[in-house]
């Protein structure tokens, strides 16, 4: 991740910022739609195509070394349509793991005890079953949280 200083338009324009430029307004806020790839951890987790998350950062992954990353093992899980910037990746994940997500929102702004945010139950769902499956436990059917 790094401050976006330059980017290429969908139109192929190019736009910079300097480290002089005002970074007023850079700011990805509030609730951004994205959508989930098919086939993907993230698809699986939420159940839908489509889910909107809370953002609040300036940092993009940079769109130039997605195909060397993804050529690499890294799966896009989700992207979010920019008009000025193109495609944002919004979710990562590594096909050849476990469990291993990344995400360019912030789940915690909406998680609380009582309903834990979807990630969070998938992450601690998966470290359950794979301690039970270190000890030798037969796997659950639908592991059980207290929630």
């Amino acid at each position: 991740m790094a401050l976006i200083t330059e980017w290429q338009n969908r139109d192929g324009t190019i736009e910079k910022r300097s480290a002089q430029s005002d970074l007023g307004g850079t700011m990805r806020l509030g609730a951004q739609p994205c959508e989930v790839v098919p086939g993907t951890l993230a698809h699986k987790i939420y159940g839908t195509t489509t889910v909107a998350e809370r953002h609040r950062h300036r940092y993009e992954v940079n769109n130039h070394y997605l195909p060397r990353l993804e050529a690499a093992g890294l799966v896009v899980g989700a992207r979010a349509k920019s008009a000025l910037a193109g495609d944002l990746c919004e979710i990562i994940e590594l096909g050849d793991h476990p469990w291993f997500f990344g995400c360019q929102y912030h789940p915690e702004f909406t998680s609380n005890p009582r309903r834990g945010h979807p990630l969070f139950i998938a992450y601690i769902s998966a470290a359950l079953a794979h301690a039970r499956e270190a000890r030798g436990e037969p796997q659950r059917t639908r592991p059980q949280l207290v929630a």
